[in-house]
This record gives structure tokens, sequence and C-alpha cells, in this order.
């Protein structure tokens, strides 16, 4: 295999697509500590690729599991959810994306633990629970009924939150309240992804929310999240320190209506669902990168 062809299989193997939400999450928290007025580059690019490793491990994480269970191997496999395939196809082997797991979750460390060194060790804590979010999200979060809420907190919010902490050293209730947006997002892009996978996942041992409440009330709760996130977005410059220009990122609106509609449309029906799954894939980049745009107009 050439280092071309390589290259392209750990791309496919890491979701490379899905990586861009990790350089989104951390232009938030750019933004945020731009607006409070830091600005430092070198140590925003830094953080920008520990965020990159962080989301590459729980990826690789979650194709080994998947494949050590036999989920993957029962997918419908779209754009969008059923894992990429490389192990069920042998392109890769077990033992090579566990390692190359470990050794993205160990790179992340090192970022946070330098910044752990230079802003304080609130950085600690976050990375902490980052660390076990990443490690235990497929073993045993998802199988606990908090696999999306412990993801959006983790590998939404605090990424936010620790972004700006490491750059501004300081941290106030408007970061808090506007973390949150990035997280829910977060929460929503795994949430509707677990759709189509329900089934597979059930025989998996995970007892994620989609197959707790089944497919209908999902939709219904799906639909509620999507408007409680531009709800936040209006609402937050009326209530904290955050500026009204964030409320650009209401553009993304008629996305998640239009993910929401299709979704209370077709929650039963798998292959029907891909189009919304784009939709929802749009609105969470959209509107993210939209709230980093309002920090920095």
């Amino acid at each position: 295999m050439s280092a071309k062809e390589s290259i392209g299989v750990w791309l496919r193997q890491v979701r490379g697509p899905f990586l861009i939400l990790a350089l989104v999450l951390t232009l938030i928290g750019v933004a945020t500590a731009r607006w409070h007025g830091f600005v430092h580059a070198a140590h925003s690019l830094l953080l920008a690729a520990g965020v990159l490793l962080a989301h590459a491990a729980v990826n690789l994480f979650n194709e080994l599991s998947d494949y050590r269970t036999g989920i993957d191997s029962h997918t419908v496999r779209t754009p969008f959810s059923g894992g990429s395939g490389m192990l069920q196809l042998g392109t890769t082997t077990p033992r090579q994306v566990a390692c190359a797991a470990y050794g993205a979750l160990l790179g992340a460390g090192a970022v946070g633990l330098y910044f752990a060194w230079v802003s304080g060790w609130p950085i600690l804590v976050l990375m902490a629970c980052g660390a076990v979010a990443i490690r235990f999200y497929t073993s045993h979060l998802a199988r606990w009924r908090i696999g999306e809420a412990a993801s959006g907190l983790t590998l939404g919010s605090f990424v936010v939150i620790g972004v700006h902490y490491a750059l501004v050293r300081t941290m106030t209730a408007d970061i808090v309240y506007i973390s949150l947006v990035p997280g829910l997002l977060t929460t929503l892009l795994l949430f509707l992804n677990e759709f189509p996978d329900a089934e597979a996942d059930r025989r998996g041992g995970r007892r994620h929310l989609v197959i707790v409440f089944g497919t209908r009330r999902s939709a219904v709760i799906y639909a509620g999240a999507v408007l409680l996130v531009f709800a936040l977005v209006a609402a937050g410059p009326f209530l904290l320190n955050i500026p009204h220009e964030v409320r650009i990122a209401l553009a993304g609106l008629p996305l998640g209506a239009a993910a929401a509609a299709l979704v209370l449309r077709h929650h039963g029906q798998p292959e029907r669902l891909v189009p919304a799954q784009g939709l929802n894939v749009a609105m969470v980049i959209l509107t993210d990168l939209l709230l980093a745009l309002g920090y920095f107009l």
C-alpha cells in the first residue's frame, strides 16, 4: 500500500470528515477568548491539534468496540452512520486501530497537560472527564443510557469551555451558557445517527436513548432539542454578557426544522432518514461556525 493510499485508509478509519466538528468547536472557544480580549495564535493552533486528536481517538475507540461486538457487521452503512467498514474489510487490523486510538488519546493528553501547566488545574478536570468519555463511551456509557449526554458535555461544551479557559485563564457565566449550544448540537449529531443503527446496537448490548424510548418518541425529543438550541441562541444576549451578533447562528434553524420534519415523518424508516442526517450535520456545523463568527464580528 502506497503512502497516499495509507493516508486515505486512515482518514476513512478516523471518519475524517467528522473531524471538522473538532475544528469548529475549537474556533468557538478561540472566538470567545478573542472577544474577551485574549489572542494567542500559537496556543490556538496547539489547542486545535489537541481537540482533533481527542475526536480522532473517540472515533477509533468506537470503531474498535463496534467491530469486536459485531455491531458494525449488522448496520446499514450510510455516509453518516454505520462505521467506516475498514476493519470489516481487513484493510486495518484491530491491533493497529487500538494503537492509533491510544496514541491519539495520549497525544491529546500531552496537549492538555501543557495547558494545565500554563493555564491552571481546571484544565486537568476537563481533560480527565474528556478522557473517560473518549475511552469508555462505546464500551460503558452507551450501555448506561448516558452516552449522548456525556458526549455532548465532554466533546461539545467542555471543548469550548476548555479552549476558552486555556487562552483566557478565567471562566464566566456567559461562556458556560453559550457552550450549551455546541454541546446540544454535538448531542444531536450523535442522537440522530443512532436511529438507523438502533437494532444492531441493541443486539450489541447498547442502551442508548433511541433504543430506550423507541424511534417515535425519540423523533419528538430530537425536534424539541432542535428548538431548544435556537431558543438558547436567541435568548443569550438578553440574559448574559453575550454579543447580539451571535444571533446570526439562527440562520441554521431552517436546516434543523427541515431535519426535524423528516425525522418526525420517517423515524421508523432508516433508509429515508439519510437526507435528515445530512441536514443535521449541516445544521450542526453551520450553527457552530456562525456562533463563532458572531463573536468575531
